[in-house]
C-alpha cells in the first residue's frame, strides 16, 4: 500500500492555512463604508450575498436571529424597529480574532434561544462549517415560529476554507432535502451568478492569494506575480459583477440563496 499514491499533496488531515480574509465588519464611519463598497466589488462571494440581503432584510418586521453572526455585517440592512439577536460558537474569538459585545455566545448543539423566539433567521455562510448540518437547520426550526421565515446562505464554488473547518458543499436538491427533513415549507433556492462570476471570483483569488505570498517557498516572487497580475484582477472584478448581474445559466455558480417558511405546528 505504501507505493499506492500520486504525486501531489494528499489533503486528508490538512487543517489549516496560511492565508485569512479579513473579517466581513459593519461600516461605522464614511471610510468604512466606502471600503466596504470597494470590498463588494473585489469580494464577488461577499458581494453577492450582499446584493441578494440587501432586497430581502430591509422587508423584515418584528424579531430576527442572525445565527452565526460573525461581525454582524449585514445588520444594518435590517430596519431599526427589528429585535436583533446576533449568536455566534463562543470560540469565535479564538478561532476568528473578534468578540462582538451584544452577541449570545455559546457551546454545542442549542442554539441560546427559546422555542419560537424569533419572526425570522438569518443564517449566511455558516452551514458548511457544521459537522451535522441537519442537526442545525432543526434548531433554526425550533426557534422560528410557525410561518416564519429563514434567510440562509450557502457556498458553492467557494474555495475550500479553513475557519475553522469547511465540510461541505450543497447542492439545490440537497438543500430541499435537508430543509424539509427540518420541518420547512416552501423552499426557494436561489443561485448568486453564474460560469462568468465564477470565473471572474477564481482569478481574483489566485491573484490574491499570489500577493499574500503564495503557498509555496518563494513569497517574494509569488507577491511579484501577483503584483504584475493586478490589470488582470480588475478585469476579473469587472467580468466577474457583470456574471453576477446577468448570470445566464446557473448551474455553475458562485453560491446560493435560500428562502423558506417554517411549517405550522399542530
Amino acid at each position: 500500500m505504501d507505493d499506492w499514491s500520486l504525486p501531489r499533496e494528499n489533503l486528508n488531515g490538512r487543517r489549516a492555512e496560511a492565508f485569512r480574509p479579513p473579517a466581513h465588519a459593519r461600516a461605522r464611519s464614511l471610510a468604512g463604508s466606502l471600503l466596504l463598497a470597494a470590498r463588494r466589488l473585489a469580494d464577488l462571494q461577499y458581494g453577492s450575498i450582499q446584493r441578494d440581503l440587501a432586497r430581502l432584510l430591509p422587508a423584515v418586521r418584528g424579531s430576527i436571529a442572525d445565527v452565526g453572526c460573525g461581525a454582524q455585517p449585514f445588520r444594518d440592512l435590517l430596519p431599526p424597529s427589528v429585535r436583533y439577536i446576533g449568536t455566534d460558537i463562543a470560540e469565535s474569538e479564538a478561532r476568528f480574532g473578534y468578540r462582538v459585545p451584544d452577541t449570545r455566545y455559546y457551546q454545542g448543539e442549542r442554539l441560546p434561544l427559546a422555542d419560537r423566539e424569533v419572526d425570522h433567521v438569518l443564517c449566511t455562510e455558516t452551514l458548511e462549517h457544521v459537522p451535522e448540518p441537519l442537526t442545525l437547520l432543526r434548531e433554526l426550526a425550533r426557534i422560528v415560529v410557525p410561518g416564519g421565515r429563514l434567510i440562509l446562505t450557502v457556498p458553492f464554488a467557494a474555495r475550500w476554507h479553513f475557519v475553522p473547518h469547511d465540510y461541505w458543499r450543497f447542492t439545490p436538491s440537497g438543500l430541499d432535502r435537508l430543509l424539509a427533513q427540518a420541518g420547512f415549507r416552501d423552499i426557494r433556492v436561489y443561485p448568486r451568478g453564474g460560469a462568468l462570476a465564477v470565473a471572474g471570483y477564481k482569478a481574483l483569488g489566485w491573484v490574491l492569494i499570489m500577493l499574500s505570498g503564495g503557498s509555496g517557498t518563494m513569497p517574494l516572487a509569488a507577491r511579484l506575480i501577483g503584483v504584475c497580475a493586478l490589470p488582470l484582477a480588475a478585469l476579473a472584478a469587472l467580468a466577474g459583477n457583470l456574471g453576477l448581474a446577468y448570470p445566464g445559466s446557473a448551474e455553475d455558480t458562485l453560491g446560493y440563496t435560500v428562502l423558506a417558511v417554517r411549517e405550522d405546528l399542530p
